[in-house]
């Protein structure tokens, strides 16, 4: 017994070497092209600051790429020991005891967290085999909590060595995107291998969850103490198949526990969104296992046409829909129960028809599957009659694309599941009534061109999806009274993200110069406004921009000292226009006289004193250097992050022009968010619905527009009022349980998990 043992021991401790081997021969090759795309942004056109920037990366990347590649590599080579197990409750970030956590370590973490979702997303059914065969021969129930074969790990230790290598979050978020893709397409090919290595020497060459899952005491009582959400994704990790008398009497010694650590890894340190993707891909992993390990060949079907017999049925029926007599679609049609009745009734008998000519048991559990799913779709009787009739007609494309592509059990994101979900999502309000209206009529075009096209497979899915998002984002943004406070609310942050960054150029500006306190304080609090209001009214380089961008010149100029009888008397002489130009800027702002005259009045004190100054002026040639700034002022502007906005609930309702009770403005305040409650903040997907509990009223809303920098967000509530929130009270507010979302989980998800219900109960029907 202790010989097999240490066999298996060394054979799990050569597939990690053979893992760590591959996975460590993509490095060099990822340096490279990411070499190549600093290289490319060089080229790019940009502001100054965007080209120094990109040089700067550029250069730091080609100073310590070649030590992060190194370190990396010695990094992953450091794994922990066959055998050690995870100590019981502890999460894989965390130390073991109460502390405080640097931010910048966070941050580390959080770039990490978010790059190894994206892998796991790709590779996680190579993953839970592979994970499955190690702990057998590892003789545990879970992985150590650092081991190399986990995703986290190999992220959080590249993410460590970039900034070990002094390159910076700034320079990673440049080629995040070609880190992420490039890694999980070599991350799947590594698992494979491994999976392959072990399969050879008999590991587990098939896997049968009727005999490995097994919920062990201990594993029920880390689902209880961990709370709700990690029972239900215990409960889920436990059904993914029926458990026989055989399951249950399995051994100990020989069983794998598949349950919350299989689907819960990484919850901390991420979003609620994401946490939903990993509850939602573990939905789906139960589905590809049940229909690998059920159906013959199911691996096999990829890009694969239906056999003669049922390409023939499914040709045979009408436009790929069989008996029409649901299917009346006559100018103001109002769709009721008895149509939905006869819509199931028909899909289950076109579904038998299919089953019966499928040529091979992955066709029939394929046919099987997307009819349960469908059949869960129509009985949801939260989704308006009129868009479950238009839904019904999607089960046969579907269907389709399932056959060529099994991709579609496997990803959150194929586009058929994507497009099903974002209507459903839209209309799973609360009574929400789109019969005739334009929501309605917007999902009739959706599937009547998927109709057209059966041929078309993912192309005509993606394509109607990239349609209906732009219709959407109209559509939800021109309701009522949203438009007029969607077209003030964008110009309020084009206004506020305009005086924030000519606020920042200007204190660039006068970083050196010797300005009197008053000066500065005018010029950043006033007239860096008045310069963005005329900016936005009149462009950049009218003539009246222009003139106001002097204006600040010729203030900074004449409040300096002025010990030259000269430069007094060109003062003197500018004066009078210059204080008109004060006044012109700040009555733009609407500000009222009585406030005008004290600003006028604190620069008239600072002009007399720097008469009586002694010390040397500001020349004029830095004067004209700073003038020559300020005219070309946009050009030295950015796309980055401003911060927080301010919002004004008075004057915001004074400039829509509508009452005040149609609008309620969330202005700033309150709790701090993390940073992963604004990263869930910004994924927030237009058209979702939520419960909002604001100034003791309790209201449900439907996430209506997004501005384009992402500062400002409207919701609109049933009752029509319209709910304008900064970013940061948004993600305070999700933080705090203030805004929850309706659904937390996806139509098709729900309804994937709905099927997986009914083969539990009834296996036999998946190939019947």
């Amino acid at each position: 017994m202790a010989i097999n043992k240490n066999k298996d021991n060394l054979l799990a401790s050569q597939a990690r070497e053979l893992f760590t081997e591959h996975v460590g021969r993509f490095l060099p090759d990822l340096a490279k092209a990411l070499q190549e795309r600093f290289s490319t942004l060089l080229d790019q056109p940009g502001t100054a600051r965007e080209t120094q920037d990109r040089r700067d990366a550029w250069l730091a990347f080609q100073a310590g790429s070649s030590l992060w590649v190194s370190e990396t590599l010695k990094s992953w080579g450091r794994a922990p020991e066959p055998g050690a197990a995870l100590p019981t409750g502890r999460s894989v970030y965390e130390s073991g005891k109460f502390e405080l956590m640097d931010n910048e370590v966070m941050e580390n973490r959080i770039l990490a967290s978010r790059l190894a979702l994206g892998l796991l997303d790709l590779s996680s059914w190579e993953l839970n085999d592979l994970r499955l065969r190690v702990q057998r021969l590892d003789g545990v129930s879970e992985l150590h909590k650092d081991d190399i074969l986990l995703p986290e790990v190999l992220a959080h230790r590249l993410v460590e060595q970039w900034m070990a290598a002094n390159l910076s979050r700034d320079v990673w978020m440049m080629v995040q995107d070609l880190i992420q893709a490039r890694f999980a397409e070599h991350l799947l090919v590594c698992y494979q291998a491994a999976n392959e290595f072990l399969i050879q020497r008999g590991v587990m060459a098939e896997i049968d969850l009727k005999r490995q899952v097994k919920r062990s005491e201990s594993s029920v009582l880390k689902s209880q103490q961990t709370g709700a959400l990690v029972s239900e994704m215990a409960q889920g990790g436990a059904n993914s198949v029926s458990s026989t008398a055989s399951s249950a009497a399995a051994s100990p010694a020989t069983s794998v526990v598949y349950g919350p650590a299989d689907e819960t890894r990484m919850q901390s340190a991420t979003t609620p969104l994401a946490r939903a993707r990993m509850r939602a891909q573990g939905v789906m992993g139960r589905l590809k296992r049940l229909l690998t390990n059920q159906a013959a060949g199911f691996d096999d079907t990829n890009a694969a046409p239906a056999s003669p017999q049922l390409a023939q049925a499914l040709a045979g029926m009408a436009g790929g829909r069989g008996d029409d007599t649901w299917l009346a679609d006559e100018p103001g049609q109002i769709y009721g129960p008895a149509h939905i009745e006869r819509a199931s009734a028909s899909l289950r008998q076109q579904t038998s028809s299919l089953k019966r000519a499928a040529g091979t048991s992955a066709e029939k559990a394929t046919i099987e599957i997307v009819a349960l799913m469908f059949q869960s779709i129509l009985a949801e009787d939260r989704i308006p009659t009129a868009v479950r009739v238009w839904f019904a007609r999607l089960q046969m494309p579907v269907l389709r694309v399932a056959l060529a592509e099994p991709e579609f059990f496997g990803s959150l994101q194929h586009p058929a599941r994507r497009l099903i979900d974002r209507m459903g999502s839209c209309v799973l309000g609360f009574d929400a009534d789109v019969s005739g209206g334009a929501m309605e009529a917007e999902i009739k075009r959706v599937v009547q061109v998927i109709e057209q096209y059966p041929e078309t497979g993912r192309r005509v899915f993606q394509l109607v999806y990239d349609e209906f998002q732009k219709f959407l984002s109209k559509f939800l943004s021109e309701q009522g009274s949203a438009a007029r406070v969607v077209s003030i609310a964008q110009q309020v942050e084009q206004k506020e993200t305009m005086v924030i960054q000519f606020t920042i150029e200007m204190r660039n500006m006068l970083n050196d110069m010797p300005v009197r306190d008053e000066i500065r304080e005018f010029l950043f609090k006033v007239w860096a406004e008045v310069l963005a209001i005329s900016a936005m009214r009149n462009g950049p380089q009218h003539k009246e921009t222009i003139t106001l961008k002097q204006a600040a010149a010729d203030l900074v100029w004449a409040a300096s000292a002025k010990p030259n009888r000269i430069d007094r008397a060109k003062v003197i002489a500018d004066l009078p226009k210059l204080l008109q130009l004060m006044r012109l800027g700040m009555g733009m702002l609407n500000m009222n006289g009585k406030t005008q005259d004290q600003h006028i009045k604190v620069i008239s004190d600072t002009l007399a004193d720097a008469f009586l100054s002694k010390t040397d002026a500001i020349s004029v040639e830095r004067i004209d250097t700073m003038a020559k700034r300020l005219a070309n002022l946009e050009d030295y502007l950015t796309d980055a992050d401003v911060g927080d906005l301010p919002l004004d609930t008075d004057s915001l309702v004074m400039m829509i022009g509508i009452d005040a009770s149609d609008i309620e403005v969330i202005t700033d305040g309150g709790s701090q968010p993390t940073e992963a409650m604004r990263a869930w903040a910004q994924e927030l997907q237009l058209g979702a619905w939520f419960t909002l509990d604001h100034g003791g009223r309790v209201s449900h809303v439907q996430f209506a527009w997004r501005s384009e920098r992402k500062q400002l967000h409207l919701f609109a509530s049933a009752d029509g009022r319209n709910i304008l929130i900064q970013a940061r009270r948004l993600a305070a507010y999700l933080q705090a349980g203030l805004l929850v979302p309706t659904e937390d989980e996806a139509l098709t998800v729900r309804a994937t998990r709905d099927a997986l219900a009914k083969l539990d109960a009834n296996p036999e029907r998946l190939l019947g």
